[in-house]
């Protein structure tokens, strides 16, 4: 299925959001919903923006624009703010109300950025916001960190790139547009106790893996109960011994993407899980 999603960059023009020590939000939201949406075109899906430059519309009028564009979905990017600089940290994301697909992407986003280093301060329901109450199509507003706060804002100038791609595979990975293939670190492992060797293969490798953890147990077994229970089920589960605690996990993905599908199975068949490198 070809997917439409609207991107909104936050205020511009004459409205420049919030502001700090000469930084303006709406140059941040411009360059990320930028950013966003090309990686998402890459991917297949057709992307229409409330705006590509620095021009003012209401919140009326981006409302407007993506119910005339028909889409699947809009995403509307924004940085938070609060009274005193250095008050506050980390990213939430704002839906109509906790339902639908609309309530995954949102979780999924912000466990895509707490990956980074931001802290997750949660979906939350703001129907009285103009572009979640206004728009026919499922919507959604991400705040990528607070714009007064000095340590947000190093991880968002740090990692521009990685930000918007782990937006990006966190709406693809909702959407199902990239089927889930384990690693060959997670083959080899999957049938048995992670040994002190395979644990230092995969310390040792240069290469990111993305895991879904369901589990942590000072016990091992406690830790092996859970462990054949999701080996039970199919899971490519294994347990890592780390910090004086067995931590039973799923799956090693070189893309973040498929770490989001899976943890999505794993949530509907019940199970409390982050996901982890």
């Amino acid at each position: 299925m070809a997917y439409t999603i609207v991107i909104d960059a936050g205020h511009g023009g004459a409205d420049p959001g919030a502001t700090y020590q000469g930084r303006q939000e709406k140059d941040d939201n411009l360059a990320l919903a930028l950013a966003v949406g090309h990686l998402l075109e890459q991917n297949g899906v057709h992307v229409l923006y409330t705006r590509t430059t620095d021009v003012y519309q209401t919140p009326f009028e981006k409302a407007q624009i993506a119910n005339q564009a028909d889409g699947d979905f809009f995403l509307s990017f924004h940085r938070n703010s609060s009274e005193e600089p250095n008050q506050y940290s980390g990213v939430e994301t704002l839906i109509y109300d906790p339902s639908g697909l609309k309530q995954t992407m949102a979780q999924n986003i912000n466990g895509a950025l707490s990956s980074l280093g931001f802290q997750d301060l949660g979906v939350k329901a703001r129907p009285g916001l103009v572009v979640l109450r206004r728009t026919k199509s499922p919507a959604l507003l991400v705040e990528t960190g607070f714009l007064n706060t000095d340590a947000d804002n190093q991880l968002y100038d740090e990692k521009q790139s990685e930000i918007a791609k782990a937006i990006a595979d966190a709406i693809l990975g909702t959407l199902d547009l990239e089927t889930i293939e384990k690693a060959p670190a997670a083959a080899s492992i999957a049938s048995a106790p992670l040994t002190a060797r395979t644990e230092k293969d995969m310390a040792d490798s240069a290469e990111t893996f993305y895991r879904v953890q369901t589990g942590l147990f000072r016990v091992r077994q406690n830790a092996d109960r859970l462990l054949y229970e999701l080996l039970d089920k199919g899971y490519p589960a294994f347990i890592l011994h780390e910090d004086g605690f067995y931590k039973v996990q799923v799956g090693a993905f070189r893309q973040l993407k498929n770490a989001i599908l899976m943890e999505q199975r794993l949530r509907k068949d019940g199970y409390a899980t982050f996901i982890t490198t």
